[in-house]
C-alpha cells in the first residue's frame, strides 16, 4: 500500500450514501483533531491482501521488526463492504491505543491497529476524538516521513 495523489474528497464522494455522510463527518472529526498534519489517500493492497483506499493523517517512518523501513499514516480511515475502520498506529506501554480504548468506544470491534463498527452512530465519538488526540500525542516526537515528490 502506499501514498497516492488521489484527494481525500474524491474518495469520500465516490461511496455511495449512507456511507458517504458517515466518512464524511469521520472525516471532518479527525481532520481537526490531525490538524496540521498531511492528509493523504493511500491504495493498494492492505493486510490480507485486499485492495484498499485509506484517508491517512499524518506521517511518520517506521523501522519494522525485520528491519524494513517504510513510511506510514498515524491514523487512517476506511469505508470497507460492510463496516468503517479508523487505523491507529500508535500503542502505549506495550499496547495498542486500539485496544486501550476498546472497552469505552461502544460497540466497535478493536484489533491491534483497528477500530470497526458498522455505523457511526455505534460509536462514542468524544472517546474516538480522545483516541485520535492521544495517537497524535504520541506519535508528535516521531521522525516525520519527507514530503513525497
Amino acid at each position: 500500500m502506499q501514498r497516492t495523489e488521489t484527494s481525500p474528497t474524491e474518495v469520500i464522494d465516490s461511496l455511495p450514501e449512507p456511507v458517504r455522510d458517515e466518512v464524511r463527518a469521520l472525516d471532518e472529526t479527525i481532520s481537526h483533531v490531525m490538524d496540521g498534519l498531511p492528509r493523504d489517500v493511500w491504495e493498494g493492497p492492505f493486510w490480507g491482501g485486499t485492495q484498499q483506499r485509506i484517508i491517512g493523517y499524518g506521517r511518520y517512518q517506521y523501522r519494522g521488526r525485520s528491519g524494513a523501513e517504510g513510511e506510514w499514516f498515524i491514523v487512517g480511515l476506511a469505508a470497507q463492504k460492510n463496516n468503517l475502520s479508523v487505523y491507529v498506529s500508535a500503542a502505549e506501554d506495550g499496547k495498542s491505543l486500539a485496544k486501550t480504548y476498546a472497552e469505552r468506544l461502544g460497540k466497535v470491534k478493536a484489533g491491534s491497529g483497528a477500530v470497526t463498527f458498522r455505523r457511526l452512530a455505534d460509536v462514542n465519538l468524544e472517546v474516538l476524538v480522545e483516541l485520535v488526540r492521544r495517537a497524535r500525542e504520541l506519535t508528535a516526537d516521531a521522525e516525520p516521513a519527507p514530503a513525497k515528490g
